[in-house]
């Protein structure tokens, strides 16, 4: 399950998320931003180095983890 999402509008695409990510899980193409799912394993990274904060965790899917966990 992806905790994070994008918000596309907002990115300049610097490209510091490419670089942060061990999965390789992230792409720019063209001045778009996507997130391979299947390849991501929602560690953060991204998350904390974004300048911009256009990739934030996604806090429906985060509660959903919660009262699955309790």
């Amino acid at each position: 399950m992806l905790l994070i999402e994008i918000k596309p509008d907002k990115c300049d695409f610097c490209g510091v998320c490419v670089g942060v990510c061990p999965e390789d899980a992230i792409e720019l193409k063209e001045a778009s931003i996507s997130i391979i799912e299947e390849r991501c394993t929602n560690c953060a990274k991204c998350v904390w180095c974004c300048p911009i904060e256009v990739l934030i965790f996604r806090k429906d899917k985060l509660q959903l983890l919660k009262a699955k966990s309790i």
